[in-house]
């Protein structure tokens, strides 16, 4: 009986390191499996795209309809949606959400990379079209606000994403602390400045929302006033919406000890000291109190029309590939076709030959 025991007692634990060991196996093969599925969406995708614009000029609806397409062979890496995987619902916990998944996506970095350069490609297509439709009287349009603890990535997101973008068509506008003439206006007189014109889009890095974020936390308003907040931006927002504007909100979630790192690097870097401020530490010391108050906005101001979507940010290259499908995907879900010409095109040609 003393001898069989310990000799129980290793079996048990050599049997639960090979189920440990076989657990690894199979994530390993899971991994190799999503890379794989992965791979072959992207360079179907690819061969798609490079064929899109071949055939008749005139054919725009029969072009469209290929560039749809290949949008959706594009979308179809992700192993789900996520427009549907990370909009926040009720009842969903901010502190739940882990910073360092890659929710949806089941390929590698260097794949998330390569889905972001083509999907760049087609954001181009989809925002010329949307620009050439405002220049006709189209009041489509989009705002993206981008939230979340600093060193969570907004800047990159807006710097490769939107690389291949058309600058005409595109507005960006960082939101600090009010100025006094700012102060002198109602909080939304800001933001309603910086609102796109028809055919734009426009990126918020911060926005309205610190309005209600920063009160809460430091006191700097009475409770009842920054608490009215919530009525006015979903009533703001849904009158962008009513009015042809596409509403996007985006908080990116990156975890406290990431965070860390970012600012360790920022310090290390004398190209990266403007990057840093002691505020963002005192503003670290109060992370709970961030985590508290930014659940509560989602949970006041997430609307079916204007949701919010919260995007793990660690993996800097998965946070830009949520933020191009979803970017992508909203552009081709408005159903925009090219303009038609407003005069006789053949009577044009004659003027132009008779020159």
């Amino acid at each position: 009986m003393t001898d069989t025991a310990p000799h129980a007692a290793e079996g048990g634990k050599q049997r639960n390191h090979d189920h440990k060991g076989h657990d690894k196996d199979k994530d390993k093969a899971k991994d190799k499996d999503g890379a794989k599925q992965v791979g072959k969406a992207l360079r179907k995708a690819e061969h798609h795209i490079e064929n899109l614009d071949k055939g008749p000029d005139d054919d725009i609806e029969r072009r469209l309809e290929r560039a749809d397409a290949s949008s959706k062979l594009l979308s179809s890496v992700w192993d789900e949606s996520p427009s549907e995987l990370l909009q926040f619902h009720p009842g969903d916990q901010l502190t739940d959400v882990d910073g360092g998944s890659t929710p949806g996506f089941p390929g590698n970095k260097a794949q998330g990379e390569r889905f972001i350069a083509i999907s760049s490609g087609e954001i181009v297509r989809y925002q010329q079209l949307l620009y050439a439709n405002g220049t006709k009287g189209s009041p489509r349009r989009m705002l993206i606000v981008l939230q979340g603890m600093d060193a969570s990535g907004k800047g990159g997101i807006v710097r490769h994403v939107f690389s291949q973008t058309d600058p005409m068509g595109i507005h960006y506008h960082g939101f600090g602390a009010p100025t006094k003439e700012e102060q002198a206006h109602d909080y939304l007189w800001r933001v309603r400045r910086e609102l796109p014109k028809p055919g734009w889009i426009s990126l918020f890095d911060r926005s309205h929302y610190e309005d209600i974020v920063m009160p809460h936390i430091y006191g700097t308003f009475p409770e009842d006033v920054w608490r009215a907040r919530y009525d006015q931006v979903n009533e703001f927002e849904h009158e962008l919406v009513d009015s042809g504007c596409t509403v996007i909100k985006i908080f990116l979630v990156i975890t406290k000890d990431k965070q860390k790192e970012h600012f360790l690097t920022r310090l290390s870097d004398p190209t990266k000291h403007w990057k840093f401020d002691v505020s963002d530490l005192d503003a670290r010391a109060r992370w709970d109190d961030y985590m508290a108050a930014w659940q509560e906005v989602f949970e006041k101001t997430s609307a079916p029309e204007a949701p919010w979507y919260l995007v793990p940010a660690d993996n800097r290259w998965y946070s830009r590939a949520v933020v191009s499908e979803l970017l992508r995907t909203s552009l081709r879900d408005m159903g925009l076709s090219w303009p038609p010409l407003n005069c006789d095109a053949d009577a044009m040609r004659r003027r132009l030959d008779e020159e």
